[in-house]
This record gives structure tokens, C-alpha cells and sequence, in this order.
């Protein structure tokens, strides 16, 4: 089964309550009858038409508006938040749709067709939090190769491509430990990860492949059953013989599935090309590292884009433990 297919199919198993904040873009409203016509989703839509099946909701009129605003309040009163601004961030529904996934009313969100990146990031973060266990949000895109020309076929994890723009070393360790973990969560098999360079193994020798080489190190320490190596050209990442020739010390059995850029640039770059020249098929950003789902769309997303999103979203939420998903401020 090829890795969309198979990540509908665990959607549909156990159908999860996905809320779609931008009813009012008609390609938000268009998924979300999809994807309740194809039980992948309950689905809740905020500002949206009448739709068969799809719970309809306007953020600013509704009947808990008061409860959601002093949750709010609550959890930012130390840093200045009022009650009257709490309820009027309330009334916005990127930020009323992620405290609803924080109080448990729903599984998770997506958004951000019309929101910008950093409106639904900053949401998430501020009002979702931080897994306990995941040391920074970051990001990740599902690579899809299936086509049957393609030469590599099958799912790839490429972080981080949308959010943090030159992470640390510690940084560095905690998004490959993140992405390997949505490898297992999303494509069901194993994590192998490449730590992606302009040097392969020691090859060259520059100040900024310090913290690539510091980050293998810790990821050792911290996941130390996890198959990872580093610092790998993509080319030796890539292909089982050149790898063997560059670095013949390497840790990686076999193709990575999981390939961590060192910075943002190199990695939105990255996936650019591979989607744009290689023809794969790039679903993100999906946000990884989160204590509850939560997910971004590119405001250029399609309808497929979404129904994807909230599918793997879906599929987040089954694999979120209740203690985590149904915690209060």
C-alpha cells in the first residue's frame, strides 16, 4: 500500500475530530465535506456553509466563548493578559480553534490556508505548548515518491523545512529525535537518519560542521538505539554504494527515511527541489514536538493538501496518550 493510502486508511479506522478554522476559504470548506464523505474525520468548521454531515461553528458567538477567554486568562495573567483581551483573542479562529484542542473539544486543528505560518505557529505554541519529552517544535514534510517512473520509491521525512532557521546543536538532535518519531508514527517502519552536510564523514573541514558532529553525538546519547549518521552529502545519505566508499564506518543499514537538514534554508530548498524537479509529493508542514496536533497548511495549499493534513493530523491524535491530549491549564 503506498504511505498516503495506508495514512487514510488508519485515519478512516478510527475517525478522530479534526476542527478546520477557515470555513470562509472555499477550499477548506470543499476538504471538509471530503473528508466526512470519506470518514477519514468528524469534522468541525468555523465560518463555513451548511454542510451534510459538518458541525458548523462561529467563534465569536459561541455559547463558551466566556469559558474558553478565562482558560485563557488564566494561563497568561502572569504575563499581563487581561480578561477583555482574553476574550477578544478568543474570537479568533486560529486561537479558538487551538485552546478547544488543548480543553480536549476536539483531536486536533489544521489552518492556516489563510492565516499566515507564523499567526498558527504562534498559537500552537502559545496556547498547545510543548511535548515534555520533545526539546523544541519544529517541523517536518512527508515525501511522497510513487509514481512508477520514480527510481526511489516509497516515504521520506524531511526536517526541519518550515520553522526553525538555524537550530543549535541541541537543537539539531532534538528535531532529528522528533522526526524519527513521526517516521514511526506516519510510515509505520523503522527510522534510518541522515544528519545532511556539504561534508561526508570528515571530507571537509569548516567551523559550521562543529554542530552537526556535536548533534550525532548527543542524539547517541539521548536515542541511543536510533540508526542515525552524519555528517552525510545526500548523494552518500542517498545511495548504499557511495555511502560505503565515503564513509564505510557508517551506522545506516540502508536508505535513510528520515533526512535532517542542517538549517532552514538548506532544508525549504530542499524540498523545493525534490518536489518541483523530482516530482515528489511534499504534505506540510506538519508540526512535530507539540503537546497536542495541531498543523499548518501553505496559504498556496490545495483541497488534497488538506484532506492530507488533517488526515496525518487524525492520525497524530490516535497516537497522542489521553493523560497528554485532555491536560488543563
Amino acid at each position: 500500500m503506498k504511505p498516503l493510502e495506508d495514512l487514510l486508511a488508519r485515519a478512516r479506522s478510527t475517525p478522530r475530530h479534526i476542527l478546520l478554522p477557515e470555513g470562509q476559504d472555499p477550499r477548506v470548506a470543499e476538504a471538509a465535506a471530503r473528508l466526512v464523505a470519506d470518514g477519514l474525520a468528524e469534522v468541525t468548521l468555523m465560518n463555513g456553509p451548511d454542510l451534510p454531515g459538518v458541525r458548523g461553528l462561529r467563534p465569536g458567538d459561541a455559547e463558551d466563548l466566556d469559558l474558553l477567554a478565562e482558560t485563557w486568562h488564566e494561563m497568561r495573567k502572569s504575563k499581563g493578559m487581561t480578561l477583555e483581551r482574553a476574550r477578544e483573542d478568543m474570537r479568533d479562529p486560529i486561537r479558538q480553534a487551538a485552546m478547544r484542542v488543548r480543553l480536549g473539544h476536539v483531536d486536533g486543528t489544521v489552518g492556516g490556508a489563510v492565516a499566515t505560518t507564523a499567526d498558527t505557529v504562534r498559537a500552537a505554541l502559545q496556547i498547545l505548548g510543548r511535548a515534555p519529552d520533545a526539546g523544541i517544535v519544529s517541523s517536518f514534510f512527508l515525501m511522497l515518491s510513487c509514481e512508477p517512473h520514480a527510481p526511489i520509491k516509497g516515504g521520506m521525512i524531511f526536517s526541519d523545512c518550515g520553522l526553525v532557521i538555524e537550530p543549535s546543536a541541541t537543537e539539531l538532535a532534538s528535531i532529528a529525535i522528533s522526526a524519527a518519531q513521526s517516521c514511526r508514527q506516519l510510515l509505520n517502519t523503522e527510522p534510518r537518519v541522515a544528519l545532511l552536510s556539504f561534508s561526508t564523514a570528515g571530507s571537509a573541514d569548516h567551523p559550521s560542521l562543529a554542530r552537526i558532529r556535536s548533534a550525532l553525538t548527543e542524539i547517541k546519547s539521548r536515542a541511543p538505539d536510533l540508526e542515525v549518521d552524519g555528517e552525510l552529502q545526500f548523494d552518500a545519505a542517498l545511495d548504499d554504494a557511495i555511502r560505503a566508499r565515503k564513509a564505510p564506518e557508517s551506522r545506516l543499514s540502508g536508505r535513510p527515511n528520515v533526512f535532517v537538514f542542517p538549517d532552514l534554508a538548506s532544508g525549504n530548498i530542499g524540498y523545493k527541489i525534490a518536489q518541483r524537479l523530482g516530482g515528489l509529493n511534499a504534505i506540510g508542514p506538519i508540526l512535530q514536538g507539540l503537546a497536542y496536533p495541531a498543523n499548518d497548511l501553505s496559504r498556496g495549499c490545495t483541497v488534497d493538501d488538506i484532506v492530507a493534513a488533517a488526515a496525518i493530523t487524525a492520525v497524530q491524535a490516535t497516537g497522542a496518550s489521553a493523560s497528554s491530549r485532555h491536560m488543563v491549564a
